[in-house]
């Protein structure tokens, strides 16, 4: 006899019916009476299963509807190909991508001057509490919110580069708009990790209990010092990264690409 409290036998017993296809992504669950039956167990405690399921972000719950499979859809990004001026690019490295994964790429912006967060000052080599641009953008895949993106571009930079101002998208995107400049982003570095989101996080990217962001900082700079710090949150449940460093003649074409 399991040892696991009886909550956990049924969530454990439901997660893995619904790995196994049992329950597709969109598939309602069966009713909390029916699971009371079915497991022999108390509605409360069928409940709590449910509920530990909930928190885990493989099932939702709506009033008056009872549960339902969550839709993981899961976007892919190489992130060592994404702003990389050497692969062909139509518009932005995002509307690019996304476009070439065949779905819908849609963004909101707001432009600002605002003052330095002293996370981002510090991968600036600003002063903090200096001014710098915000470029904040909201954006959607086939309409579902996939991340924002908060990019610091310091203050000196835009006397060299006044675009950077502008209110809304810049055509070719903003690596290649400053490489036209004269600022050529040779090199970048790159910090990824998660936490739960923030709120206003779970507000903008419309995510459900227990599903974390994934945060990845790129400090970008030029020959002579950093240029810009760009900070993208997206759902830890929509979302994959990977990179592709060196020479990959020797992967099967049948590999994860």
């Amino acid at each position: 006899m399991s040892k696991q409290p009886k909550y956990r036998q049924v969530a454990d017993a439901l997660r893995r019916e619904i790995d196994n296809g049992v329950y597709a992504p969109g598939a309602r669950l069966p009713s909390e009476s029916e699971l009371s039956a079915r497991f022999d167990a108390s509605r409360n405690t069928v409940r709590s299963g449910l509920s530990l399921l909930v928190s885990q972000g493989l099932i939702s719950s709506s009033q008056g509807l009872g549960y339902e499979v969550r839709s993981h859809e899961v976007f892919e990004l190489n992130a060592s190909r994404f702003e990389n001026l050497n692969f062909p690019q139509n518009g932005d490295a995002y509307s690019t991508d996304v476009t070439n994964a065949g779905r819908r790429p849609h963004q909101t912006f707001r432009v600002e001057l605002t003052t330095t967060p002293e996370y981002v000052a510090e991968r600036l080599k600003v002063d903090a509490g200096s001014r710098s641009v915000l470029r904040f953008c909201h954006r959607f895949v086939d309409d579902v919110p996939w991340s924002t993106q908060a990019t610091h571009y310091p203050e000196w930079l835009v006397e060299q580069a006044p675009r950077l101002t502008e209110p809304g998208d810049i055509d070719e995107g903003t690596t290649r708009y400053l490489a036209s400049q004269g600022i050529v982003q040779i090199g970048y570095a790159d910090e990824i990790s998660t936490r739960m989101p923030t709120p206003e996080e779970a507000r903008l990217l419309d995510i459900g209990a227990g599903v974390p962001v994934l945060l990845w900082t790129r400090t970008g700079y030029s020959d002579s010092r950093p240029i810009r710090c760009t900070i993208t949150t997206f759902r830890g449940d929509l979302n994959r990264m990977n990179y592709e460093i060196g020479d990959l003649s020797a992967r099967s074409e049948n590999e994860p690409q």
